[in-house]
């Protein structure tokens, strides 16, 4: 048992040491637009690489949940451990059908094999927590060194706008363990906000708090969680969470999302999130039933309503979560919503489903929407039920799931899809989705062109293509239409997507890819000489080269961007080149970039990925022309603490302030610095 637990230990320090995880998420799961929720992706990711499942045991859900395994892969891994016996060692995965080598080392980092049945920890519970692994207190702290306008008083005010100083304060406290329980609190300040306690503005120290404790696997009770959560239910038509790679880089696995149920919410957006009680509890092996009940206060602006017949209504719920000024104070937590409902789940195998959920949601206040042509079909009023039924099945090569929703005045939603393997080498996918404009689903989170799963209807193509061992191909396109009109487009419009990405890995140490995307969509176009609003159709092409090697202690990564658009006789672009170094000594972690960049227009920023200290992530727009650097230090100091500082400076050559009201900084230059420390309890 000694020697055992000494190797088990060993392989972990191994497994720390070599992986570079958000390096890893970047180069799976690029995403040109920046709209990939990596923070949600890589916590989910990070809690399954400190506590890796067991492939022995391993549901499809929690394979699923790895985006690495497409439904192929993953039913010829089920087959094979059903005909063969359970995995003794992992040189077994390179025999089982579709696991190239690619595969093996992406899914390794993540796995154990085990081929014995876990036995069940009874020590108490206490014990459990403070001897688990992942059991961590994080603190972080940014500032950006320029003064903002909002720091100083201006006009004919005697004091700043913002009733704080420029700290940005991060606390973070975590212990989990899959499978068994997952206990947390996050707690922040954003700059300008005021560290204060007081009861009538609802600030109690820093101004957001977030905890939650869950407990799994209790006899019948599957989950069971108390405070804030998130829910990933069917393919996300009434509540999806952020484990979402929508359309990107890798286009075949994740488009089908996992059926994960109740998840700890432990990021620091200031609302969408649910906060209450949510249980699932087993009713026999194939059924199981998730209640929930959540309330939670928003920020919004209340308006008089005479006009509009009610005493009072708010147009829109604020999520930015940012309560500097006065104004923004008088805001926090107007708004009570509650959500209930629940979820009737049957699932006799592990490759077939069917599920009903129920939800209802209730404001303390209407809900009406400015009067815009555009508005039309959006929800008003306090009160909304949805009810929707979703399933999956996989039928030989083929893997078919889909969900189906309505809403209290009888809009319809629709998401259906599938994928298979066409031979050896490719695989293909198809998701088609029809959103009524009338269809209204608060935390939606289903396949979209949009950012809401509303008044849109589409079909997508998924394909990746193995060339061989150092070659392969990952495609799509998408075609998709709005039968209503949308903010800023004037009338039904239409559009397509489509992207192509060629990767090529010589040896284990290189890897490069050629990415190319191009985006037609009809918008508004305002002409010069009637100065009225036309809808026609844009054109955007993308294009993106990266180049990553490693050589010992020193990996470098040299990327360039460049984009053009047009729409009507309007023409612009703008490029970016990016070269990254990474040192790696000891206890020691030096990483860098300089970019260089030149953008035209919004419509052609830039974004790229950069490194970041631990659960944080840096996706800035490169916008203008300018050159932005960045150092980042990772030391650490021992088993237990790891400290992490970062500096990053963006300056510009076309302008002489930066950003705009009381966020604005009187010159070119704009400098943040970023500290952070991990103790861990264990």
């Amino acid at each position: 048992m000694l020697s055992l637990t000494l190797i088990h230990e060993a392989l972990w320090a191994q497994r720390e040491e070599e992986l570079d995880l958000q390096t890893f998420i970047e180069s799976l799961f690029n995403d040109p637009q920046g709209l990939l929720n990596y923070e949600d992706l890589y916590e989910r990711l990070l809690l399954l690489y400190e506590n890796p499942i067991n492939l022995n045991s391993a549901s499809t859900e929690e394979l699923q949940s790895l985006f690495m395994l497409s439904p192929k892969q993953i039913i010829a891994l089920q087959n094979y451990i059903t005909q063969e016996g359970k995995l003794l060692t992992s040189f077994e995965l390179q025999y089982i059908e579709g696991f190239d080598l690619s595969t093996i080392n992406k899914l390794l980092p993540f796995i154990i094999i085990n081929p014995l049945d876990v036995e069940r920890d009874d020590r108490p519970f206490l014990k459990r927590i403070l001897t688990e692994r992942n059991n961590y207190l994080l603190f972080r702290y940014e500032r950006t060194l320029e003064s903002k306008r909002g720091y100083s008083a201006v006009d004919d005010e005697t004091s700043p706008a913002y009733a704080g100083n420029p700290d940005k304060l991060y606390l973070r406290y975590r212990v989990a363990k899959t499978g068994d329980f997952s206990l947390g609190f996050t707690t922040e300040k954003d700059p300008g906000e005021q560290i204060i306690w007081n009861k009538e503005t609802q600030r109690f120290g820093t101004d957001f708090w977030s905890g939650h404790f869950m407990k799994e696997n209790q006899g019948k009770w599957r989950k069971a969680i108390i405070g804030d959560y998130q829910l990933q239910l069917g393919q996300g038509l009434l509540f999806g969470s952020g484990l979402n790679t929508g359309k990107g880089s890798e286009t075949i696995n994740g488009l089908q999302k996992a059926h994960l149920g109740l998840r700890p919410y432990t990021s620091v957006v200031e609302g969408g999130f649910l906060r209450g009680i949510a249980t699932t509890y087993k009713l026999n092996k194939p059924i199981s039933i998730t209640s929930f009940f959540s309330r939670l206060g928003q920020d919004a602006t209340i308006r008089e309503g005479e006009d509009e017949g009610f005493e009072s209504y708010f147009s829109s719920l604020q999520t930015a979560g940012l309560h500097r000024t006065a104004n923004e104070i008088s805001k926090k937590n107007l708004v009570t919503e509650t959500v209930y409902g629940i979820n009737l789940d049957y699932k006799p195998d592990d490759f077939k489903r069917i599920g009903v959920i129920v939800t209802a949601n209730h404001f303390s206040i209407p809900l009406l929407r400015s009067d815009q042509p555009y508005n039309q079909f959006e929800f008003s009023g306090k009160q909304n039920q949805n009810l929707s039924l979703y399933g999956n099945i996989n039928w030989r090569q083929f893997n078919f799931f889909g969900e189906g929703a309505i809403s209290k005045n009888g809009g319809k939603g629709l998401i259906a899809g599938l994928s298979t393997s066409l031979s050896d080498r490719i695989d293909f996918s198809m998701i088609l989705r029809n959103y009524q404009r009338n269809f209204h689903s608060f935390r939606a989170a289903a396949f979209s062109e949009g950012s809401r799963s509303i008044n849109e209807k589409g079909i997508y193509w998924g394909l990746k293509y193995l060339l061989n061992n150092k070659f392969y191909l990952s495609a799509y396109y998408d075609s998709f239409s709005f039968p209503w009109l949308r903010f800023r487009v004037d009338a039904p419009s239409s559009g397509n997507d489509y992207m192509v990405r060629l990767n090529y890995s010589p040896k284990r140490d290189i890897n490069t890819y050629l990415q190319y995307r191009k985006r037609n969509k009809e918008e508004n176009f305002s002409t010069t000489d009637s100065n009225q609003n036309i809808v026609a159709m844009s054109h955007k092409n993308q294009w993106l080269l990266n180049i990553e090697f490693k050589n010992g202690p020193l990996s470098f990564k040299s990327r360039v961007q460049y984009s053009n658009f047009r729409i009507e006789n309007e023409f612009t672009d703008g490029m970016a080149f990016m070269q990254d170094a990474v040192f790696k000594a000891d206890a020691f972690t030096l990483s860098g970039r300089m970019a260089i960049f030149d953008t035209e227009g919004s419509q052609n920023r830039q974004y790229a990925y950069e490194r970041d200290v631990l659960y944080a992530f840096s996706i800035p727009g490169y916008s203008g022309r300018g050159i932005r650097n960045y150092l980042l230090l990772h030391y650490k100091v021992s088993r237990q603490i790891d400290v992490w500082t970062r500096v990053a400076r963006t300056t510009f050559y076309d302008r002489n302030e930066i950003g705009t009201g009381l966020e604005t900084i009187d010159g070119n230059k704009r400098t943040d610095i970023k500290f952070q420390i991990r103790y861990k309890i264990r």
